[in-house]
């Protein structure tokens, strides 16, 4: 299995530290809105990358975070609260809030064929788990308090910028307005690991702790959960590429500190889908979700085949346009695949050869494209039968989940039936020498995808 690590910067082979026991930790959403059709590219990448490793033969242990905890956009205290902000629009609380939205979430999720994580966990349930997190750094002289609360002093980490390859004089030359230089941090770049102030004196959700009233960073909370399930050592940690600096920075800094060794030894990032006006994102133009997509007549699976069609590691350019051209392909390759029938002695030889073709794309850095490529190799295989192939893609669709196998039935029964009774009528056409007639029927079944194909004794058909 070879997988690009951004903590490298190269393709490497993956060794996890158990031998086939694989420990998995991928950054859930914030839950103050919909994911929109960016933030699920990743969870998708994520998705085929577990069912990839168990397909391989690992067995995976992945676990997940619920942001339910408002966390500001930025480390400086400047940025906007997500989930007070969203509650207050929504006239909810925001435990209100973030339920609406974790169930909307695990929504989209279900439609995409994406699997739950093995274990899902809240953020507001583990307050107590930060805590004893934030006192061990503090003993240890990786933190410190001011003004209230409690920050980490970032030039007290090893190799701080390892997995961004930023440097600090790149981010001080390149310093954003929401990054705070104010007197209480000792470095611009220090962050928060708990508040007990900040300009949200009205934030809704506040926990005691040995610090004094408050909530916990962002960051802290990934760390926490990370090591409560996998200990000291975590094999794989995902999530967009926005989450490298300075989430998974911070994380990286925060959990070696509190361990003394390395933590985690692969970092995995999906890279941004775009829009004509770059990195797709809530704030701007179109709020693209998957329920505006279905609204518009998609199936949540032809985005999902859209996005397999770009290595994850890619920037992928979204328009209605590529999404049309996937539907279309999506489609065609659904009636090609739905129509195969149960007949045949299954081939344990061949379906043992093409299993291995979709290992090859697996390991080679989670190859998608490749791996759909195998499906309409298999397809076009002449020397298998139809049970064969069935057998083949019910394998491969155990890793990309586009139910290439199911049927609507009654859609499925109306098609047959409907294909088979155009086949009676031309049959009984050309009995009848009735050319033109059986033509005619021919030439419409093809423009709808079905080519006849004539044999001695019989007419057969082919979705195409």
């Amino acid at each position: 299995m070879k997988l690009y690590n951004t903590l490298t910067k190269k393709v490497e082979e993956f060794v996890p530290r158990n031998k086939n026991e694989v420990s998995m930790y991928t950054c859930g959403p914030t839950v103050y809105n919909y994911a929109h059709i960016g933030n699920l590219r990743t969870y998708i990448f994520e998705d085929i990358l577990e069912k990839g490793l168990k397909y391989l033969g690992y067995n995976v242990k992945r676990v997940m975070n619920i942001t339910d905890v408002g966390h500001l956009t930025s480390d400086g205290d400047t940025g906007e609260d997500k989930m007070l902000k969203g509650a207050k629009k929504e006239g909810k609380t925001p435990q209100e809030l973030a339920k609406f939205y974790t169930e909307a979430f695990f929504n989209d999720l279900k439609k995409l064929n994406l699997k739950k994580p093995d274990l899902v966990e809240k953020a507001t349930d583990h307050i107590n788990d930060y805590i004893k997190v934030i006192e061990v750094l503090l003993e240890k002289d990786y933190a410190y308090k001011s003004n209230g609360n409690i920050y980490f002093d970032i030039s007290k980490a090893k190799d701080y910028y390892k997995l961004s390859g930023k440097t600090s004089e790149d981010l001080i030359v390149g310093a954003r307005s929401d990054v705070s230089f104010d007197n209480f941090k000792k470095n611009p770049y220090d962050f928060v690991l708990w508040f007990t102030k900040s300009k949200f004196e009205d934030q809704d959700q506040k926990w005691d702790s040995p610090f004094g009233v408050g909530y916990p960073g962002w960051h802290i909370e990934c760390s926490t959960l990370a090591s409560l399930y996998f200990g000291e050592y975590l094999d794989i940690h995902c999530g967009g590429v926005d989450n490298i600096f300075p989430h998974h920075t911070n994380e990286i800094a925060q959990s070696e500190a509190y361990f003394g060794h390395k933590w985690c030894n692969y970092w995995l990032h999906a890279e941004h889908l775009n829009d004509k006006n770059g990195k797709m994102s809530k704030s701007k133009g179109e709020f693209l979700t998957l329920k505006l997509l279905e609204e518009k007549g998609y199936n949540p699976l032809v985005y999902k085949y859209f996005c397999l069609g770009s290595h994850y590691r890619n920037q992928l350019l979204f328009s209605y346009d590529s999404l049309n051209v996937a539907k279309t392909s999506y489609e065609k390759l659904r009636k090609k695949t739905s129509s195969l029938k149960e007949d045949g002695k299954i081939d344990t030889e061949k379906v043992k050869f093409y299993k291995e073709k979709l290992k090859e794309a697996i390991s080679s850095d989670l190859n998608t494209s490749q791996m759909l490529t195998c499906v309409y190799d298999a397809l076009k295989d002449s020397l298998l039968n139809d049970n064969t192939k069935r057998e083949i893609i019910k394998s491969y669709d155990e890793v990309l989940g586009l139910d290439l196998l199911e049927k609507d039935e009654k859609e499925s029964v109306l098609s047959e039936k409907y294909i088979l009774d155009k086949i009676k009528q031309r049959s009984e056409a050309k009995q009848n020498k009735n050319y033109d007639e059986a033509d005619s029927i021919r030439d419409e079944l093809l423009k709808q995808g079905v080519k006849l194909i004539d044999k001695v004794d019989k007419t057969e058909y082919e979705i195409i």
